[in-house]
């Protein structure tokens, strides 16, 4: 779910009955069948937990999820990152292909009760950019700032996990505009409002900041 977005679970569920869902945003999403659904309601990650979460439906493909897009290009993109580091640092978008790129297939789960499983992306991890900021000890949590004053936070434990990336590619392709280009936070094991789309900063914080959906309550 990203800024635009104004609709409750239960309103959601209540229309995942069939196999076109609309929750109220550009387009529709295309519901797996029952049984797929069956299958994968069963089915366990090898952390113990189920692959598909209770109350979740499993789509074909993610569509527009809403939010107010940034006007960086490739061109002109540029990622600050500062806060609590010992080296703070700006990144170009070629400086960041200049990175260590991985690729990385992972489910993804949005509140309003949809999940993608397998999806496929490609970018840089977000602990190779701690690596060269180097967040001082005091630094506790990760500040994502996007376009239009979104923001979300995760403790900063999250960079340990090699699924947290930094990603500009989307199935082989470059990300798409409205799925948050030319770069967007991608962190799997949280629901996907944590994954800002049109990513602009990052800030190391000694304190949690509550991102856009906890703002609101």
């Amino acid at each position: 779910m990203e800024k635009d977005l104004k609709i409750s679970r239960r309103t959601f569920l209540a229309a995942a009955g069939g196999t076109i869902i609309s929750i109220g945003l550009p387009g529709t999403f295309i519901r797996l069948a029952e049984a797929e659904q069956r299958v994968l309601a069963a089915s366990i990650r090898p952390d113990g937990k189920p692959r598909l979460p209770p109350g979740q439906a499993a789509i074909e493909k993610i569509q527009d999820m809403g939010g107010t897009p940034g006007t960086a290009t490739v061109a002109n993109w540029r990622l600050s990152i500062d806060g609590e580091v010992e080296r703070p640092i700006v990144l170009s978008f070629q400086e960041l292909l200049n990175l260590e790129q991985v690729q990385i297939t992972c489910d993804i789960h949005c509140v309003t009760g949809w999940t993608l499983l397998d999806s496929k992306w490609s970018g840089v991890r977000l602990s190779t950019i701690m690596d060269i900021v180097k967040p001082r000890k005091n630094g506790k949590f990760i500040i994502f700032k996007a376009a239009a004053g979104y923001t979300s936070n995760i403790p900063i434990s999250e960079i340990n996990k090699d699924n947290v990336i930094l990603a500009h590619s989307f199935f082989g392709d470059k990300l798409p505009k409205e799925n948050g280009a030319p770069v967007r936070a991608l962190v799997p094991d949280r629901y996907f409002y944590k994954s800002a789309k049109w990513l602009e900063a990052i800030k190391i914080s000694s304190r949690d900041e509550p991102g856009y959906w906890e703002r609101q309550g």
